[in-house]
Protein backbone atom coordinates (compact mmCIF):
# COMPACT_ATOMS: atom_id res chain seq x y z
CA UNK A 1 0.00 0.00 0.00
CA UNK A 2 1.49 3.44 -1.06
CA UNK A 3 2.10 6.09 1.69
CA UNK A 4 -0.12 8.58 2.02
CA UNK A 5 0.14 12.15 2.99
CA UNK A 6 -1.89 13.91 5.80
CA UNK A 7 -1.32 17.21 7.01
CA UNK A 8 -2.24 16.46 10.86
CA UNK A 9 1.46 17.60 11.85
CA UNK A 10 2.49 19.26 9.16
CA UNK A 11 3.74 16.35 7.27
CA UNK A 12 3.49 12.99 6.15
CA UNK A 13 1.37 10.88 8.36
CA UNK A 14 3.08 7.94 9.49
CA UNK A 15 0.90 4.78 8.10
CA UNK A 16 -0.40 2.05 10.98
CA UNK A 17 0.45 -1.82 10.71
CA UNK A 18 -3.24 -2.19 9.42
CA UNK A 19 -2.82 0.07 6.70
CA UNK A 20 0.14 -1.35 5.53
CA UNK A 21 -0.77 -5.09 6.25
CA UNK A 22 -1.46 -6.87 3.29
CA UNK A 23 -5.07 -9.31 3.70
CA UNK A 24 -3.98 -12.26 1.44
CA UNK A 25 -0.96 -12.39 3.35
CA UNK A 26 -2.97 -12.25 6.68
CA UNK A 27 -4.96 -15.01 5.38
CA UNK A 28 -2.48 -17.68 4.54
CA UNK A 29 -0.47 -16.90 7.84
CA UNK A 30 -3.19 -17.16 10.13
CA UNK A 31 -6.02 -20.15 7.99
CA UNK A 32 -3.80 -22.32 5.32
CA UNK A 33 -1.36 -24.93 5.41
CA UNK A 34 -1.23 -25.54 1.78
CA UNK A 35 2.01 -27.81 2.71
CA UNK A 36 -0.06 -29.90 4.91
CA UNK A 37 -2.94 -29.63 2.45
CA UNK A 38 -1.28 -31.56 -0.15
CA UNK A 39 0.74 -33.74 1.69
CA UNK A 40 -2.77 -35.01 3.27
CA UNK A 41 -4.12 -35.13 -0.88
CA UNK A 42 -1.19 -37.21 -2.04
CA UNK A 43 -0.90 -39.92 1.00
CA UNK A 44 -4.33 -40.53 1.18
CA UNK A 45 -4.63 -41.00 -2.65
CA UNK A 46 -2.19 -43.34 -2.55
CA UNK A 47 -3.26 -45.01 -0.07
CA UNK A 48 -6.67 -45.35 -1.60
CA UNK A 49 -5.98 -45.78 -5.64
CA UNK A 50 -2.11 -47.25 -5.38
CA UNK A 51 -0.91 -44.83 -7.06
CA UNK A 52 0.48 -40.88 -6.45
CA UNK A 53 -1.70 -38.73 -8.31
CA UNK A 54 -0.91 -35.98 -10.05
CA UNK A 55 -3.83 -33.58 -11.63
CA UNK A 56 -5.24 -31.60 -9.28
CA UNK A 57 -8.02 -28.91 -9.29
CA UNK A 58 -8.28 -26.44 -5.79
CA UNK A 59 -12.11 -24.99 -6.23
CA UNK A 60 -12.38 -21.45 -4.75
CA UNK A 61 -8.88 -21.71 -4.62
CA UNK A 62 -8.65 -17.77 -3.96
CA UNK A 63 -5.15 -16.73 -4.03
CA UNK A 64 -3.86 -19.89 -5.44
CA UNK A 65 -1.56 -20.63 -3.29
CA UNK A 66 -2.53 -24.57 -2.69
CA UNK A 67 -2.44 -25.00 -6.54
CA UNK A 68 1.14 -23.53 -6.40
CA UNK A 69 2.64 -25.53 -3.64
CA UNK A 70 1.03 -28.15 -5.61
CA UNK A 71 3.38 -27.75 -9.26
CA UNK A 72 5.98 -27.37 -6.98
CA UNK A 73 6.44 -31.04 -5.37
CA UNK A 74 6.61 -32.84 -8.36
CA UNK A 75 7.65 -32.41 -12.23
CA UNK A 76 4.98 -34.52 -12.96
CA UNK A 77 2.01 -32.57 -11.41
CA UNK A 78 -0.53 -30.20 -13.17
CA UNK A 79 -2.90 -27.94 -11.20
CA UNK A 80 -6.08 -25.99 -12.05
CA UNK A 81 -7.15 -23.27 -9.79
CA UNK A 82 -10.98 -22.13 -9.96
CA UNK A 83 -12.73 -18.95 -8.74
CA UNK A 84 -15.39 -16.40 -8.95
CA UNK A 85 -13.11 -13.62 -7.79
CA UNK A 86 -11.07 -11.69 -10.38
CA UNK A 87 -8.99 -9.55 -7.65
CA UNK A 88 -7.86 -12.32 -5.41
CA UNK A 89 -6.67 -14.64 -8.72
CA UNK A 90 -5.30 -11.33 -9.62
CA UNK A 91 -3.36 -11.03 -6.46
CA UNK A 92 -2.31 -14.63 -6.64
CA UNK A 93 -0.92 -14.35 -10.25
CA UNK A 94 1.44 -10.87 -9.32
CA UNK A 95 2.26 -12.98 -5.66
CA UNK A 96 1.96 -16.20 -6.12
CA UNK A 97 2.18 -17.74 -9.47
CA UNK A 98 5.15 -15.35 -10.57
CA UNK A 99 7.37 -17.25 -7.66
CA UNK A 100 7.14 -20.39 -9.98
CA UNK A 101 10.09 -20.94 -12.42
CA UNK A 102 8.46 -20.89 -15.88
CA UNK A 103 8.25 -24.62 -15.96
CA UNK A 104 6.15 -24.87 -13.20
CA UNK A 105 4.11 -21.94 -14.48
CA UNK A 106 3.30 -23.99 -17.41
CA UNK A 107 1.75 -26.61 -15.33
CA UNK A 108 -0.64 -24.34 -13.44
CA UNK A 109 -4.22 -22.88 -14.89
CA UNK A 110 -6.34 -20.26 -13.31
CA UNK A 111 -9.87 -19.90 -13.94
CA UNK A 112 -12.24 -17.27 -13.37
CA UNK A 113 -15.53 -19.13 -13.37
CA UNK A 114 -18.40 -20.61 -11.15
CA UNK A 115 -17.36 -24.25 -10.11
CA UNK A 116 -21.30 -25.23 -10.96
CA UNK A 117 -20.40 -23.76 -14.73
CA UNK A 118 -17.04 -24.78 -14.92
CA UNK A 119 -15.56 -27.44 -17.59
CA UNK A 120 -12.08 -28.59 -17.21
CA UNK A 121 -9.59 -31.18 -18.15
CA UNK A 122 -10.66 -34.02 -16.06
CA UNK A 123 -8.30 -34.26 -12.75
CA UNK A 124 -7.48 -37.02 -9.90
CA UNK A 125 -8.27 -35.14 -7.38
CA UNK A 126 -10.55 -32.16 -6.34
CA UNK A 127 -10.39 -30.16 -3.39
CA UNK A 128 -12.62 -27.73 -1.83
CA UNK A 129 -11.18 -26.62 1.48
CA UNK A 130 -11.22 -23.85 4.04
CA UNK A 131 -15.21 -24.37 4.69
CA UNK A 132 -15.57 -23.02 0.84
CA UNK A 133 -18.00 -24.78 -0.91
CA UNK A 134 -20.84 -23.93 2.27
CA UNK A 135 -21.69 -20.98 0.23
CA UNK A 136 -24.25 -23.50 -1.39
CA UNK A 137 -26.89 -23.28 1.12
CA UNK A 138 -29.47 -25.90 -0.21
CA UNK A 139 -29.40 -29.68 -0.63
CA UNK A 140 -30.13 -29.30 -4.35
CA UNK A 141 -26.84 -26.64 -4.73
CA UNK A 142 -24.95 -28.85 -3.10
CA UNK A 143 -25.93 -31.87 -5.35
CA UNK A 144 -25.35 -29.96 -8.21
CA UNK A 145 -21.54 -28.95 -6.95
CA UNK A 146 -21.11 -32.44 -5.75
CA UNK A 147 -22.17 -33.61 -8.99
CA UNK A 148 -20.48 -31.25 -11.61
CA UNK A 149 -17.05 -32.38 -9.57
CA UNK A 150 -17.45 -36.33 -9.81
CA UNK A 151 -18.00 -35.24 -13.52
CA UNK A 152 -14.76 -33.81 -13.56
CA UNK A 153 -12.91 -36.42 -11.86
CA UNK A 154 -10.85 -39.38 -13.61
CA UNK A 155 -12.68 -42.67 -13.76
CA UNK A 156 -10.92 -43.66 -10.13
CA UNK A 157 -10.23 -40.05 -8.85
CA UNK A 158 -11.53 -38.44 -5.22
CA UNK A 159 -12.90 -35.74 -3.59
CA UNK A 160 -11.57 -34.01 -0.58
CA UNK A 161 -13.07 -31.35 1.46
CA UNK A 162 -13.01 -30.24 5.04
CA UNK A 163 -15.30 -29.23 7.73
CA UNK A 164 -15.88 -27.79 10.90
CA UNK A 165 -18.32 -28.34 14.12
CA UNK A 166 -18.62 -28.91 17.47
CA UNK A 167 -20.89 -27.37 20.20
CA UNK A 168 -19.22 -23.73 19.65
CA UNK A 169 -19.81 -23.59 15.98
CA UNK A 170 -23.45 -23.02 16.83
CA UNK A 171 -22.32 -20.11 18.93
CA UNK A 172 -22.49 -16.01 18.56
CA UNK A 173 -19.04 -15.98 19.85
CA UNK A 174 -15.33 -14.31 18.59
CA UNK A 175 -12.36 -16.60 19.09
CA UNK A 176 -8.74 -14.96 19.38
CA UNK A 177 -5.36 -16.51 18.08
CA UNK A 178 -2.36 -14.48 18.40
CA UNK A 179 0.70 -14.49 16.26
CA UNK A 180 4.13 -12.97 16.25
CA UNK A 181 3.31 -9.82 14.38
CA UNK A 182 -0.75 -9.59 14.60
CA UNK A 183 -3.76 -11.35 16.39
CA UNK A 184 -6.34 -13.18 14.17
CA UNK A 185 -9.73 -12.61 14.96
CA UNK A 186 -12.75 -15.19 13.95
CA UNK A 187 -15.92 -13.41 14.95
CA UNK A 188 -19.17 -16.52 14.45
CA UNK A 189 -21.26 -13.25 13.96
CA UNK A 190 -24.35 -14.28 13.27
CA UNK A 191 -26.07 -17.89 13.13
CA UNK A 192 -30.24 -18.28 12.55
CA UNK A 193 -30.79 -22.31 13.62
CA UNK A 194 -33.66 -22.46 11.58
CA UNK A 195 -32.18 -22.33 8.22
CA UNK A 196 -28.48 -22.94 9.20
CA UNK A 197 -27.05 -19.71 7.79
CA UNK A 198 -24.48 -18.57 9.34
CA UNK A 199 -22.26 -15.00 8.68
CA UNK A 200 -18.40 -14.76 9.91
CA UNK A 201 -15.65 -12.28 9.42
CA UNK A 202 -12.17 -12.50 10.16
CA UNK A 203 -10.28 -9.29 11.27
CA UNK A 204 -6.59 -8.44 12.38
CA UNK A 205 -5.44 -6.78 15.19
CA UNK A 206 -1.83 -5.37 15.70
CA UNK A 207 0.47 -4.30 18.42
CA UNK A 208 0.21 -0.61 17.76
CA UNK A 209 -3.64 -0.56 18.20
CA UNK A 210 -4.67 -0.26 15.02
CA UNK A 211 -6.94 -2.76 13.62
CA UNK A 212 -8.36 -4.01 10.06
CA UNK A 213 -11.76 -4.96 10.57
CA UNK A 214 -14.35 -7.54 8.21
CA UNK A 215 -11.02 -8.13 6.44
CA UNK A 216 -12.66 -10.99 4.79
CA UNK A 217 -16.70 -11.72 5.41
CA UNK A 218 -18.45 -15.45 4.88
CA UNK A 219 -22.39 -16.44 4.86
CA UNK A 220 -22.25 -20.00 4.88
CA UNK A 221 -25.06 -22.76 6.23
CA UNK A 222 -23.92 -24.86 8.65
CA UNK A 223 -23.51 -28.48 7.56
CA UNK A 224 -23.25 -31.29 9.82
CA UNK A 225 -20.91 -34.17 8.57
CA UNK A 226 -24.19 -36.56 7.78
CA UNK A 227 -25.65 -34.17 6.32
CA UNK A 228 -22.26 -33.92 3.84
CA UNK A 229 -21.74 -37.50 3.68
CA UNK A 230 -25.02 -37.88 2.25
CA UNK A 231 -24.88 -35.72 -0.28
CA UNK A 232 -21.72 -37.03 -1.44
CA UNK A 233 -23.73 -40.28 -1.85
CA UNK A 234 -26.54 -38.81 -3.66
CA UNK A 235 -24.25 -37.21 -6.15
CA UNK A 236 -22.87 -40.45 -6.80
CA UNK A 237 -20.21 -40.74 -4.72
CA UNK A 238 -18.79 -43.69 -2.97
CA UNK A 239 -17.38 -44.09 0.27
CA UNK A 240 -17.62 -40.52 2.08
CA UNK A 241 -15.36 -41.07 4.79
CA UNK A 242 -14.55 -38.73 7.69
CA UNK A 243 -10.63 -38.39 8.84
CA UNK A 244 -10.49 -37.44 12.40
CA UNK A 245 -7.57 -35.47 14.17
CA UNK A 246 -6.13 -36.75 16.58
CA UNK A 247 -4.45 -35.18 19.39
CA UNK A 248 -1.18 -34.65 21.51
CA UNK A 249 -0.31 -35.07 24.90
CA UNK A 250 -1.59 -32.05 25.95
CA UNK A 251 -5.15 -32.69 24.34
CA UNK A 252 -4.40 -30.32 21.54
CA UNK A 253 -5.25 -31.34 17.35
CA UNK A 254 -1.39 -33.30 16.31
CA UNK A 255 -2.13 -32.18 12.98
CA UNK A 256 -2.30 -36.41 12.01
CA UNK A 257 -5.97 -37.12 10.36
CA UNK A 258 -7.39 -40.62 9.83
CA UNK A 259 -10.82 -42.30 9.21
CA UNK A 260 -13.13 -42.61 12.19
CA UNK A 261 -16.03 -43.78 12.09
CA UNK A 262 -17.83 -41.98 15.47
CA UNK A 263 -15.61 -38.67 16.01
CA UNK A 264 -15.79 -37.12 19.55
CA UNK A 265 -17.68 -34.56 21.01
CA UNK A 266 -15.24 -31.75 21.06
CA UNK A 267 -16.17 -27.76 21.45
CA UNK A 268 -14.64 -27.31 18.09
CA UNK A 269 -13.40 -29.64 15.55
CA UNK A 270 -11.72 -29.54 12.14
CA UNK A 271 -12.25 -32.67 9.76
CA UNK A 272 -11.49 -33.76 5.71
CA UNK A 273 -13.74 -35.54 4.59
CA UNK A 274 -13.01 -38.18 1.57
CA UNK A 275 -15.37 -39.15 -1.19
CA UNK A 276 -14.34 -41.37 -3.96
CA UNK A 277 -15.73 -41.37 -7.40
Amino acid sequence: MAARSDEVTGGERKLTMAEQADRHELYEASVQNVGEECSFITRTFKTLRGRKPKSWREDFCGTASAACEWVRRNDDNTAIGVDLDPEVLEWGRNNRVSRLNPEQQARLKLIEANVLDVETDKVDCVGAFNFSYWIFQTRPQMIEYFSRVREALVDDGVFFLDAFGGYEAYEEMTEKTKYPDFTYVWDQHRYSPVTGEMDCFIHFKFPDGSKLKRAFRYTWRLWSLPEIKELLLEAGFKNPTVYWEGTDEDGEGDGVFTPDERGEADAGWIAYIVAEK
